[in-house]
C-alpha cells in the first residue's frame, strides 16, 4: 500500500500520527512544509522509481512557507482523486468552507481525538483504494454498465445477436435503458456503419406520426411545401429504433406491418414505392400480449416484431449495480457541470440500494445530478440524499435462489429464444421489508436474523441467556445453542432487552473472573458471529454481505483477516 503523507510543521503532531498509524499497519511519510510535498510529487511525476505517491494526504492548514489550502489546490491539480484531510487549530467557518470548496476529503480541527483521527484516515484510505479500482474500470467508459446476473444475460444476448440483423423487441419499465440496449445492438451489428435513427411513437401526435415515419410528398397536405424524407429513409442501411411501440395508433400499425413484410413503403401523398433496407428494433414498457387481447395492438404485427425478445430488468431487480451506476453518474454530472466529482459514502450507497427506484436508471441519474448540485460536502453522506429516497420504505431484492427458479420457470414459458440460446433476461421482483425487532429487514431473511444472536428472541433467566449468548458469540453449533436452557425450537427465548441483559451479564462474568481486555474479547466474538452470519446468508459473497451489514467492502475484508475467519470467496 502507498504511504500516508503527513504535512505539519509541529514535530509532535507528526510523531503522534506516525506512531498511531504504524499500529494500524499504515505506512507514513512526513513533511515539514508544503514545498517539500510539491517537490516530492514532482519527482514522482518525473518517474523516480524509488518514490511512491501518497494514498492519502493529511496537511495542517497554517505552516511556514505556505498554507494547507494552497497545497490542497496544487495537489488537486496534480492528483485529482487523492483524498486530502485538512487539520487546523483555527476552527473557524471560513477555514472549513474553504477546505471543502477546494475539494478536501474532510476537515479535522485540533486538538483531535486520536482514535477518531485514525479512523478518519482509514476511511480516506478505503475511499482512495476504491476510487483507484473505479478509475481502472472506467478508464474506457463502457456503453452500458451492469454486473447483475440479469444484465449479464442482456449482454450475452447482445453478443449473440452481433452477427444478425434480426428484428428485436425490447421490453422493460420506463427509464430502464431500452434505448441504450438498442444502440448497443446497432453498434455491434453488421449495419453498425449505417445510421441509428430513434423515434418515440408516443411523443408525436397521431396526425404527424405517419409523416414522421414515412415522409411526405410536396402538397400532400396543408403546409407540405417540400418533399420530406421520413425516419425509414433516414435510417437507410442502418437501424430504426421505434420506442414505445405499444402506443402506436392502430391504423399506422397496418402500414408498419406492410413495411416489415414487404420491405417497401409509400410516402404520404406519394405513388411510388420506396425500398427500405432497415433493421427495426422496437421497445415498449407495456404488456403487448395484453394489448393484443384487448384489441389495441395488431396480433400479426406483434408476431412480426417479436422475433427476438429481450427483457431489460428494472433497477430494483439488480440492486448490486447501484454502486457502479451511482459513481458513473456522479462523474458524468461533474463533467457536464464543470465541477469536481463528488464521492459517496458507503452508508449512502447502502441506502440507495434499498430504494425501489420507480423511475429506474433514469431516476438514479437525476438523483446524481441533484447530489452534484445540492450535497454540501465533497463526500456525500446518507443524510445528503434527497427526501424521496430517505422517506421511502426500504426495499430489498428477493433471494437469488428464488430469482433463479423464477427465471427458469418464466424462460421455459411463452417467450421465444434466439438461435444459439439467446433468452430473455429475468430477475427477481422486489419485496417490501418487514419490521423485525424495530429494525427494517427483508421479510425473507427474518429467520436468519434469529441466528444472529440466539438470545434475542423469547425469555429466559439472565444466567442461562448469558451462557447461550456466549456460546453463540463463540460460534457454537446451532444444536448446542438450542440445547441451552430457555431454548425454544433452536432459538433461545428472550426479548431484545434480555439479549442486552445477557451481554451485560457476560461482561460482568468476564470482569469478575479477571479476564483481560474484555472489550476486545467481546467485540471480536460479536463481529465474528455477525460477519459469519452475513456471509452465510449471502452464500459467501463478501460485497453483498458488506452491503447488508452497512459497511464497506474493504472493511469486511479487513475484519475477516483480523478475526481469522475462514470465509469463502465471492461466488
Amino acid at each position: 500500500m502507498k504511504p500516508i503523507w503527513l504535512v505539519d510543521d509541529d514535530p509532535s503532531i507528526r510523531f503522534v500520527l506516525e506512531k498511531a498509524l504504524a499500529r494500524e499497519n499504515l505506512p507514513t511519510r512526513s513533511f515539514t512544509h508544503p514545498r517539500e510535498v510539491l517537490d516530492a510529487l514532482a519527482d514522482i511525476t518525473a518517474g523516480d522509481p524509488a518514490r511512491q505517491g501518497p494514498q492519502v494526504l493529511v496537511s495542517d492548514i497554517r505552516m511556514p512557507g505556505g498554507s494547507g489550502l494552497q497545497l490542497l489546490e496544487k495537489v488537486r491539480e496534480l492528483q485529482p482523486g487523492l483524498p486530502v484531510i485538512i487539520m487546523t487549530a483555527y476552527s473557524d467557518l471560513d477555514s472549513a468552507v474553504s477546505a471543502f470548496q477546494r475539494g478536501a476529503f474532510e476537515y479535522l480541527p485540533k486538538p483531535f481525538d486520536l482514535p477518531k483521527a485514525v479512523e478518519l484516515i482509514r476511511r480516506a484510505v478505503e475511499e482512495s483504494q476504491r476510487e483507484e479500482v473505479i478509475e481502472e474500470r472506467q478508464a474506457e467508459t463502457p456503453e452500458m454498465l451492469g454486473q447483475a446476473p440479469a444484465m449479464q444475460d442482456v449482454f450475452r444476448a447482445i453478443g449473440r445477436l452481433s452477427q444478425s440483423q434480426v428484428t428485436v423487441l425490447i421490453t422493460g419499465e420506463s427509464g430502464s435503458g431500452k434505448e441504450l440496449v438498442a444502440r448497443a445492438l446497432h453498434k455491434h451489428s453488421p449495419v453498425a456503419d449505417g445510421p441509428f435513427v430513434a423515434i418515440n411513437t408516443a411523443a408525436i401526435p397521431k396526425d404527424l406520426l405517419e409523416s414522421e415515419l414515412f415522409g411526405h410528398e410536396r402538397g400532400a397536405f396543408t403546409g407540405a411545401q417540400t418533399q420530406r424524407r421520413g425516419r425509414f429513409e433516414q435510417a437507410e442501411g442502418g437501424t430504426l429504433f421505434l420506442d414505445e411501440i405499444g402506443d402506436m395508433p392502430f391504423d399506422l400499425q397496418t402500414r408498419l406491418l406492410r413495411v416489415l413484410s414487404d420491405g417497401q413503403f409509400y410516402r404520404v401523398g406519394g405513388h411510388a414505392a420506396v425500398k427500405a433496407h432497415v433493421r427495426v428494433i422496437a421497445a415498449t414498457h407495456q404488456d403487448l400480449e395484453k394489448r393484443v387481447k384487448e384489441g389495441g395492438f395488431r396480433e400479426d404485427l406483434f408476431h412480426r416484431l417479436n422475433v427476438i425478445r429481450l427483457r431489460l430488468p428494472a433497477l430494483r431487480e439488480r440492486h448490486e449495480d447501484v454502486p457502479v451506476l451511482t459513481r458513473h453518474f456522479l462523474q458524468q454530472s461533474a463533467r457536464q457541470l464543470g465541477v469536481e466529482p463528488k464521492r459517496i459514502a458507503d452508508s449512502a450507497i447502502a441506502r440507495l440500494e434499498q430504494f425501489a427506484f420507480p423511475g429506474n436508471v433514469r431516476q438514479l441519474e437525476n438523483i446524481c445530478h441533484w447530489l452534484t448540485v445540492m450535497a454540501p460536502a465533497q463526500v456525500i453522506s446518507q443524510q445528503d440524499l434527497p427526501p424521496e429516497v430517505l422517506e421511502a420504505p426500504v426495499y430489498q431484492s428477493a433471494q437469488r435462489a428464488g430469482a433463479s427458479a423464477s427465471a427458469s420457470a418464466d424462460s421455459a414459458g411463452a417467450h421465444q429464444s434466439a438461435p444459439g440460446g439467446v433468452a430473455p433476461a429475468y430477475a427477481a421482483n422486489a419485496v417490501p421489508a418487514e419490521r423485525v425487532g424495530g429494525l427494517q429487514a427483508p421479510a425473507a431473511s427474518s429467520a436468519s436474523l434469529a441466528g444472529l444472536a440466539p438470545a434475542a428472541y423469547g425469555s429466559a433467566a439472565s444466567a442461562n441467556t448469558a451462557t447461550a449468548w456466549s456460546a453463540a458469540m463463540d460460534g457454537a453449533p446451532a444444536a448446542a445453542v438450542a440445547g441451552a436452557p430457555g431454548a425454544v425450537g433452536g432459538v433461545v427465548s428472550g426479548t431484545v432487552n434480555s439479549w442486552e441483559q445477557a451481554l451485560e451479564t457476560e461482561a460482568q462474568r468476564l470482569l469478575a473472573g479477571g479476564q483481560p481486555e474484555v472489550w476486545d474479547a467481546l467485540t471480536r466474538r460479536f463481529e465474528s458471529r455477525l460477519i459469519r452470519t452475513a456471509l452465510t446468508a449471502t452464500h459467501g459473497r463478501r460485497m453483498e454481505a458488506a452491503q447488508r451489514l452497512g459497511i464497506g467492502r474493504n472493511t469486511i475484508t479487513r475484519k475477516i483477516q483480523e478475526l481469522g475467519l475462514d470465509a469463502p470467496d465471492e461466488a
